[in-house]
């Protein structure tokens, strides 16, 4: 598991006091109200910054920290990731993991065989959806529903699954 997580990637400076313009990549965004500091990774290298204000602007996040006091100090973080340590991230809800955790993870059927791992998780607004990926390249998107998912095991990186009948091309 990772010892940090991405909550945003800074994309833009914004105004001329140092603040940036910073995407979310967290289901809450509220979640930057609470912030106190967090690391910015730059060249392979993490520096906390204290967050002196926080605001919301159109699905994006205007944040100023400490030490960037100027548009051009804020055009040098552009394309860098703020990150928090496992310690200080959201608490998440019972049998809810951060994606993170689970990318890698093999994903097994109901009868014990392996589809493949799981490479990504597309979020649809509905449900999630498991991109699983076997080793002849081929693809199967599971909906990560309750039905479907009957456990998911991190520490273990083991995920089973029980497919919906027509779900693998075979089955049609």
């Amino acid at each position: 598991m990772y010892e940090y997580l991405q909550i945003g990637k800074i994309v833009n400076t914004h105004g001329i006091r140092g603040e940036f313009k910073l995407i979310p990549l967290t289901d809450d965004p509220g979640r930057f109200d609470d912030l106190e500091w967090a690391y910015i990774e730059k060249n392979g290298r993490m520096d906390k910054y204290n967050i002196q204000s926080v605001k919301y602007f159109k699905g994006s996040v205007i944040m100023k920290v400490e030490g960037i006091e100027t548009p051009e100090a804020a055009a040098e973080l552009k394309n860098c990731f703020m990150l928090v340590d496992r310690e200080n991230a959201v608490k998440l809800p019972e049998d809810t993991f951060f994606i993170c955790d689970i990318i890698g993870c093999s994903v097994y059927d109901e009868n014990g065989e392996l589809l493949g791992q799981l490479k990504d998780v597309l979020q649809t607004g509905s449900n999630d959806v498991y991109v699983v990926g076997n080793e002849k390249g081929r693809e199967i998107l599971i909906p990560a529903l309750k039905s479907v998912v009957k456990s998911v095991l991190p520490d273990q990186k083991r995920i089973d699954v029980i497919l919906p009948k027509g779900l693998l091309e075979d089955e049609v």
